[in-house]
């Protein structure tokens, strides 16, 4: 295969505590699609951004996922630079999809990216696991260790993937969790001010606040809400919109004080608050929404470090890890690929 590549930007340090990154040039392997078999091909998933289609490698008999986006030549560009970016993201890191490379439509020149085949998505795996009720405390411990494990490389290696969600997590026929969908992601060499990314009900709240400079620490409230989402089935904060969201968010983990989180004083949205919701709005009950009969004290403690307001003082993905809640660790009790089907309705497409 060929390779593309791309001259990295200059490097600035994007995540709290993270060494200098040093974005060098990389290299991404190019094909062609008549390296692909697509006769038995099927959809996996579409949206604004085009399609994601199966494959079969010729040479390898290995499955594929394809990736397709809209006819726009604008698009290419943006293949280009995710494919860099997952390239960077699934190295040496088992818990993203797997890369491989770009391949051309020598027919029509356009590019397409080719990762793993990596399973069926979280969301339909949680709407079809087998018995009623919650998932039980050590599956979402063992799932939880596996995305903040990913998602710990993959902030090593200084991606921010800004869209962690049910549905841009696979889970394999190994039972293991990947994070794939890299087409909002950032290099932590990337310069701010950054714009609003990510899914409503999973978007940290200084992304819906309008901070210019966020970092890496919007995965971890991310993973926060898919912990929370694999303790109930539900997002645990679900605006109609920015203002709707964040006070879903304050009405649940109080508003925070001039002490808790200086910076939120200073935006409209605080300047705009009710004085009735300021002084009503002062206590968190996530833990009534989660009480020990759902979560332990050491898995709260957790749950409640990934969804603090302030990022300073959230948890990163690697500090979570290292919490006693891990000690003892289980095989999630998950759906294999197989026994997932799930057609999709409007509301759990915004999930």
């Amino acid at each position: 295969m060929a390779a593309a590549c791309v001259e990295a930007a200059p490097a600035v340090a994007r995540h709290r505590g993270a060494a200098q990154p040093a974005r060098k040039r990389m290299r991404v392997a190019m094909g062609t699609t008549e390296d692909y078999d697509f006769e038995d091909a099927c959809r996996l998933g579409e949206g604004a951004f085009g399609a994601v289609i199966s494959a079969r490698h010729r040479a390898t008999g290995r499955a594929v996922a394809i990736k397709y986006l809209g006819e726009d030549g604008g698009f290419q560009a943006e293949l280009l630079r995710e494919s860099l970016l997952l390239e960077a993201a699934s190295a040496g890191n088992p818990f993203v999809v797997a890369s491989r490379g770009l391949a051309r439509d020598p027919a029509t020149a356009d590019l397409c990216l080719v990762m793993d085949c990596g399973g069926a998505t979280l969301r339909d795996a949680l709407r079809c696991q087998p018995g009623p009720g919650p998932l039980p405390e050590s599956t979402v411990r063992a799932a939880m260790w596996q995305l903040l494990e990913g998602t710990k490389r993959m902030h090593a290696a200084h991606i921010v993937h800004r869209d962690i969600k049910p549905h841009n997590i696979l889970l394999g026929d190994d039972r293991v969790l990947r994070l794939c969908d890299f087409g909002l992601a950032v290099h932590m060499s990337e310069p701010p001010p950054y714009g609003q990314a990510g899914t409503l009900w999973y978007m940290a709240p200084e992304v819906l606040l309008g901070m210019p400079d966020y970092d890496a620490l919007v995965d971890a409230w991310s993973l926060g809400c898919v912990m929370a989402k694999l303790l109930n089935g539900e997002a645990p904060f679900q605006g109609a919109d920015e203002d709707d969201q964040l006070s879903a968010i304050v009405g649940v983990l109080g508003v925070p004080d001039d002490k808790a989180w200086p910076w939120f004083w200073s935006t409209k949205f605080a300047a705009e608050m009710p004085e009735m919701d300021k002084k009503g709005c002062k206590t968190s009950i996530l833990r009534c929404k989660y009480p020990e009969t759902k979560l332990s004290e050491e898995g709260f403690e957790v749950l409640s470090g990934l969804l603090t307001c302030n990022p300073d003082k959230r948890l990163t993905a690697a500090a979570a890890l290292k919490h006693p809640w891990f000690a003892k660790m289980d095989e999630p009790q998950l759906p294999k690929k197989d026994e997932v089907v799930a057609p999709l309705t409007k509301r759990q497409r915004l999930q």
